[in-house]
């Protein structure tokens, strides 16, 4: 996955950048740094691979989610988690968060970052 972890590093350092450009305004740029996302497309992936296999989708979902044992929630993440942090980092709440890269990984990352 080195093209994933390149382009990764690439969206993070943009992000920093644009946050230093907009110092001094009520301008903030941060980045979210997901994990193993139940997105639509996974579950779609999960859903062709379970039935080639003869298997019920939800075993096969907690199958692979319970080999991620770097996993702290020990699931896959769903969207709605990922978005609830998007809409903190939208309100005014979060305004002295900038130039950030926030972690909703469910404790996948075990470095820091």
């Amino acid at each position: 996955m080195t093209h994933y972890g390149a382009t990764k590093a690439a969206m993070l350092a943009l992000a920093n950048g644009l946050a230093k450009s907009t110092r001094g305004t009520s301008v903030t740029v941060n980045s979210i740094v997901g994990g193993p996302t139940y997105s639509q497309g996974v579950a779609r992936a999960v859903q062709q691979i379970a039935r080639a296999q003869g298997m019920d989708p939800a075993d096969l979902k907690q199958a692979i989610a319970a080999r991620n044992t770097a996993s702290l929630l020990e699931r896959f993440i769903e969207p709605e988690e990922i978005a609830h942090l998007a809409s903190y980092l939208a309100s005014p709440r979060s305004s002295a968060t900038n130039g950030a890269a926030l972690r909703a990984d469910g404790g996948t990352l075990t470095t820091i970052l």
